[in-house]
């Protein structure tokens, strides 16, 4: 018996995570999300078209969790929802820019408290997503007159959002970490228009190597960091793995300047990767090869 054919439960009774991860698919598609099997175990896409895969039809849900314990993937353009994607830090190295430390920030939430509150609002309840890693998915309706993709620490640092062109992995959903739990459910509301202008205004990104725009090295590595990630998750499909080579072959350059640890170039680099469905085996020699060619022609230092 293998750990993904059974799981024990509180009561202690054996339940098969074909039926628990089926029956949590078709609430979501009962809920307007459209849902695509991601690989059991794990949250990157099993199938080749995700986008084209998703579906709310019962019937064609049945018959893909009938093969496997896959994972539940919710597209989010197709289902009509921004996703806010609140992350923990990683390690005790990844430490909250000054802005955000000198303010008592910690986490996504904390930060994006912090945003409310600079608007003079607050974080509006909605459905809920608890992640393994300690982090959550607050799931908001799309605004009616845009549509908006995903992106990487637009709102604040350890802050993505999935829209259009991205998934987030759904409740019920099992990896090697732990379980994606609802916490809240309510229906996903609209997203609050405070929320809907900071991911409106065009990002402000590093404008080349010779910008003297930001007074410190990390200051400059942070922009052009958060740039590439920006354009990597808005990404359209067919050019995904493109985007990650230039992304990689620029940030590598910064490595190779000392103005960015390879570690956090890569690991920024393989999760975005993985949530606009990239198999992550592919994802990584593409990001090795980026990083090394980038190192090897460093950006000079900004002035």
């Amino acid at each position: 018996m293998t750990r993904w054919t059974r799981q024990r439960t509180r009561a202690g009774r054996l339940d098969i995570p074909h039926q628990v991860l089926s029956r949590a698919a078709h609430w979501h598609a009962d809920n307007g999300m459209a849902v695509f099997p991601l690989a059991p175990g794990r949250k990157t896409p099993a199938v080749e078209n995700w986008e084209h895969e998703a579906t709310t039809d019962h019937l064609t849900i049945a018959r893909m969790w009938r093969q496997a314990p896959y994972n539940i993937g919710v597209a989010t353009g197709s289902s009509g929802l921004l996703v806010v994607d609140l992350d923990q830090p990683k390690t005790p190295a990844d430490l909250p820019p000054e802005h955000w430390h000198g303010r008592g920030a910690t986490n996504g939430a904390d930060v994006l408290a912090l945003v409310a509150a600079d608007h003079e609002a607050t974080v509006p309840h909605t459905y809920t997503v608890a992640t393994p890693s300690g982090g959550q998915h607050l799931y908001y309706s799309q605004p009616t007159d845009q549509q908006l993709s995903n992106s990487a620490g637009r709102i604040g640092w350890k802050i993505d959002t999935r829209g259009h062109g991205g998934y987030i992995v759904g409740a019920g959903s099992l990896t090697t970490t732990g379980r994606y739990l609802a916490t809240d459910t309510n229906q996903p509301q609209p997203l609050p228009a405070w929320l809907t202008d900071v991911l409106s205004t065009p990002s402000h990104t590093a404008p080349g190597p010779t910008a003297r725009t930001f007074k410190d090295p990390s200051s400059y590595a942070l922009a052009a960091l958060t740039g590439e990630l920006d354009k990597l998750l808005a990404a359209a499909p067919g050019q995904r793995n493109d985007t990650l080579n230039r992304a990689a072959f620029a940030l590598g350059q910064l490595v190779g300047a000392q103005l960015l640890d390879e570690g956090q170039a890569r690991d920024e680099l393989v999760s975005a990767a993985g949530r606009i469905g990239l198999p992550r085996s592919e994802a990584e020699r593409t990001i090795t090869s980026g990083l090394t060619a980038g190192a090897r022609q460093p950006r000079k230092r900004p002035a």
